[in-house]
């Protein structure tokens, strides 16, 4: 099973592994497209005032862009450690056991504009690139990835079933025909529902930390609703490929 996760603006800071190396990371068929990306993050990043148009940050930015700019020699450390937010909170990654880290390692994928998709022991760096961002002289990312990600994401996942938790905006990149969805709605008293954000987020935290710590090896998505159930999840099976999270 390969579980992908969205990235995530935020992102924790330093790290203990040596500079990126596009040649480790998982996937390496996007490596071309890859350093094209970080080549022209930055140089960006020598144009500050360009920066923060180009990538809708604050005259407080800064730190994000001299991140940008050592994309190259800053430190590394493991995708899974280096994002953080409310869908990372819930996943609780610092809480896993040794033994359920490797199964982190192994089941989980995290989206990503800069690297497409990365495996969550995969080492990187701190950066700041938006999966709707159109980087100057460059076509839209959802173009540069098209021909690539979706490709590299079914050989990833050997036949496997795979979990999408992506974001619209990063299955754009790269949609992987078959996959399962994940979709949070809050029903209200009337039994109206409507999709939500902040929660949308925490819940697919909750389904991922369960799809990693369970035991079974799910193969279709009537496994993945008993796994999600069995977490304490409230949910429906909308289709064979879309799974409804009821907050």
């Amino acid at each position: 099973m390969l579980v992908l996760l969205p990235p995530s603006e935020t992102k924790s800071d330093g790290g203990a592994g040596a500079p990126l190396e596009l040649s480790e990371l998982a996937m390496p068929r996007l490596t071309e497209v890859r350093d094209r990306l970080v080549t022209e993050v930055i140089r960006l990043a020598a144009d500050p005032d360009r920066s923060r148009d180009v990538l809708g940050l604050g005259k407080g930015a800064d730190g994000e862009i001299a991140r940008n700019a050592a994309l190259r020699t800053s430190a590394t450390r493991p995708a899974l450690q280096r994002y953080t937010g409310v869908l990372y909170d819930a996943l609780d990654a610092k809480g896993f056991t040794k033994v359920q880290r490797e199964k982190a390692y192994a089941r989980l994928g995290i989206g990503s504009a800069l690297f497409g998709a990365i495996r969550a022991s995969d080492p990187i760096p701190a950066y700041r690139l938006s999966g709707g961002t159109k980087l100057p002289g460059l076509p839209t990312l959802s173009a540069m990835w098209r021909d690539h990600l979706g490709a590299a994401l079914a050989d990833e996942a050997a036949g496997e079933l795979v979990v999408d938790l992506r974001s619209g905006t990063y299955q754009q990149l790269g949609r992987v025909p078959g996959a399962v969805t994940a979709n949070v709605l809050t029903e209200h008293p009337d039994g109206s529902r409507t999709v939500v954000s902040h929660f949308n987020k925490h819940h697919k935290g909750l389904l991922a930390r369960a799809l990693v710590i369970t035991r079974a090896d799910p193969t279709d998505i009537r496994a993945v609703a008993r796994i999600a159930t069995k977490a304490g999840l409230r949910t429906e099976i909308a289709s064979p490929t879309e799974l409804l999270v009821l907050t």
